[in-house]
């Protein structure tokens, strides 16, 4: 007899942190943890922007510290290994990760390596890994965005490249993730229009698909402890997508067209922070599933990639909640009246569209290097790979479906 779940859990850092000029308290909140030596992990590109040497700076004297930089977009499994070597020299006592969500999930999974041993695909889950189970935390790890998009920051996952394949994976476990988010605005000043626009169509992809994620009442787990992190939309993660949505339909504009607006800087980082704590306790969907594995195959950037399928998604989904939908629409400025509900509802799609042309993401998966003869054979590979992230669609999905939405895509 089928047995709905009635209970939904709901998680965040032990501490989130946020505001102009929070770095400063960095030190403090390290030595709250007992920690004189830190690790901070971090790529070329913040290092150059002077990010972290302004990091560095604020620390107080009696901490000793080491920088490894050699973090890379997308990361690849020698990537983490190469950072778990930096960790078995200088054995930290704290992890500082600044950057994208590519350092932060860097720390994340060697932090789990570290402590408990293994490598990084024994925790990636079959066919591509073994499935271990990620037995307890690793050392405390205080994640500091230098973006406003992943959500890295809040989520108990890592996403790993693994080239040779084509593919793109994850290791998720509650104990991944991070102790302290600490969020300064003014970190994200520096960061070019381009990857301003790619991480902030990421946070609203994470906010739409969390909106719209299947409930909490799906089939009841037998334990708490073999509920999944993404165990379904509840009225928190309502509330957090929400919001989200709306503060980036006000603010990526803006942020775009002037890195050094404050205000919509601010706005977007929380956005970001919000978003991320709603899809890493509701989960995700279609646009992720297909997502990964194109970002997988084309080496996209992330961003980019939900941009441009988060539309069609979107309308293939909108049929499956229209009230919901209709909501988005409207809190991405679409003028509602006279309409019925599932008119309101696929415009929503639109109010994405549009925002993605303002931003001057791609038009579609072929510039991306899509082709159409390579349709049949993504979509294999998103019903094989993703039924972790697909479970969570509003709407049913079959081979078919993703061949589909991937041609309207194109």
């Amino acid at each position: 007899m089928f047995k709905a779940e009635t209970v939904w859990d709901f998680s965040t850092p032990s501490k989130i942190k946020f505001g102009e000029e929070a770095i400063l308290e960095l030190s403090e909140e390290a030595k709250m943890f007992g920690a004189s030596r830190i690790l901070f992990l971090t790529d070329e590109g913040v290092r150059k922007a002077g990010i972290v040497d302004e990091v560095v700076e604020t620390l107080d004297k009696d901490l000793e510290y080491e920088i490894y930089d050699r973090v890379e977009p997308e990361p690849s499994l020698n990537v983490f290994e190469d950072a778990l070597e930096a960790l078995r020299r200088f054995k930290p006592e704290i992890l500082v990760a600044i950057g994208g969500g590519s350092s932060i999930d860097v720390a994340k999974a060697v932090n789990v390596i570290y402590k408990h041993g293994g490598e990084v695909l024994d925790y990636i889950a079959p066919p591509t890994g073994k499935g271990k189970r990620v037995p307890g935390k690793g050392l405390p790890i205080i994640a500091v965005p230098t973006t406003s998009g992943t959500g890295s920051e809040v989520s108990p996952v890592s996403v790993v490249s693994i080239p040779d394949k084509e593919i793109k994976v994850g290791i998720s476990s509650r104990y991944m993730r991070p102790d302290i988010a600490l969020v300064d605005p003014l970190l994200t000043v520096s960061l070019p229009p381009a990857p301003t626009a790619s991480s902030g169509m990421d946070a609203l992809s994470h906010a739409i698909e969390a909106y719209t994620t299947r409930r909490y009442e799906r089939k009841a787990k037998a334990s708490a402890m073999t509920r999944p992190d993404y165990n379904g939309g509840n009225p928190i993660t309502d509330l957090y997508a929400k919001k989200a949505i709306e503060l980036i339909a006000e603010s990526l504009r803006r942020a775009y067209n002037n890195g050094e607006d404050l205000e919509a800087r601010k706005k977007m980082a929380l956005a970001s922070l919000l978003a991320g704590i709603a899809f890493t306790n509701a989960g995700l969907g279609a646009t992720h599933a297909i997502g990964m594995v194109v970002g997988g195959r084309y080496h996209s950037a992330h961003g980019v990639t939900m941009a441009i399928i988060l539309p069609a998604v979107m309308e293939f989904n909108a049929s499956s909640n229209p009230k919901r939908f209709a909501e988005i629409a409207e809190l991405m400025g679409i003028k509602t009246e006279g309409l019925d509900v599932l008119e309101v509802a696929k415009k929503s799609a639109e109010a994405v569209r549009e925002l993605s042309k303002d931003v001057n993401i791609p038009r579609g998966l072929s510039e991306l290097g899509v082709r159409e003869e390579d349709i049949p054979e993504l979509a294999e590979l998103v019903i094989e790979r993703q039924q972790r992230l697909l479970v969570g669609n509003p709407r049913r999905v079959e081979k078919k479906d993703v061949e589909e939405i991937i041609v309207n895509c194109l």
